[in-house]
């Protein structure tokens, strides 16, 4: 029952007029006024924040802010991470395809939307990284490579906190995602970013054909996960990735084998 009551308040309210609501008020110049209790509520660090407070115009242009440079160093391993966020899960892609994700299991074909390149990863890697409202929400590349193939799938997004992901109708793969495949020196990987309530969007920055390690290459409006994926035997996790850990950008995530 709590889950029914859950989808269908989702369903209600997760669609073009409230999306556009929320949108409107947060691109406005009144919502300036809620930055400071935005940053209280969330207890956002704001040392390493690259403009002033008072320089923003709008909650959105806040909530996009860059840091500076020198506080996001990038590890000298393959793979670093792509984002400030909680390690929500990681480990293996066994037979199937198929992974757990707090307590639900996801087919990464329907994730993908691409029955044969979820073939490709099968018996890989996986982790899936979560962006609270308090984080950074800029993305950026987790290696060096070359951009085989990019693009967008689903429509409407749900919520991909906990209750989100514990309730809602397949969060992950009915979400609203942009895709994309790199061909590194070792291994091909994914970079799959998702949506969440309310507000898909989800912004390119970097549309050139290679990304290197540490660049940023889009960012998130308002909730957002990335999830990776990386090829059969091609990868060791580092010591410092832990379920439930947080990990910032450029901090080690993985080695090549």
């Amino acid at each position: 029952m709590k889950k029914k009551i859950y989808q269908r308040s989702i369903e209600l309210t997760n669609g073009p007029l409230t999306s556009g609501m929320i949108r409107s008020f947060a691109q406005s110049s009144l919502s300036r006024r809620v930055i400071p209790n935005y940053i209280k509520t969330y207890k956002i660090p704001t040392a390493d924040i690259e403009n002033p407070l008072e320089s923003f115009p709008t909650l959105h242009d806040f909530f996009i802010r860059t840091l500076k440079a020198e506080s996001r160093p990038v590890a000298d391993v393959p793979v670093v991470s792509p984002v400030d966020g909680k390690i929500e899960v990681f480990g293996d892609l066994h037979e199937g395809i198929r992974f757990l994700v707090k307590n639900q299991q996801y087919s990464l074909a329907d994730l993908l939307g691409n029955a044969a390149l979820a073939d490709s990863y099968q018996n890989g890697k996986y982790i899936v990284l979560y962006l609270s409202p308090a984080d950074y929400h800029r993305i950026h590349s987790p290696a060096s490579g070359k951009v085989l193939k990019q693009y967008v799938l689903g429509k409407k997004s749900y919520p991909v906190n906990g209750a989100g992901l514990r309730y809602g109708k397949a969060p992950i793969s009915g979400n609203y995602r942009l895709i994309t495949e790199l061909e590194t020196q070792s291994a091909n990987l994914l970079v799959v970013k998702v949506g969440a309530m309310f507000v898909n969007s989800i912004q390119l920055t970097n549309s050139r054909e290679s990304w290197e390690k540490g660049e940023e290459v889009a960012y998130f409006s308002f909730g957002s996960t990335v999830v990776l994926f990386f090829e059969e035997n091609h990868i060791e996790f580092s010591s410092n990735v832990r379920a439930g850990e947080r990990i910032k950008v450029g901090e080690a995530l993985a080695h090549m084998v």
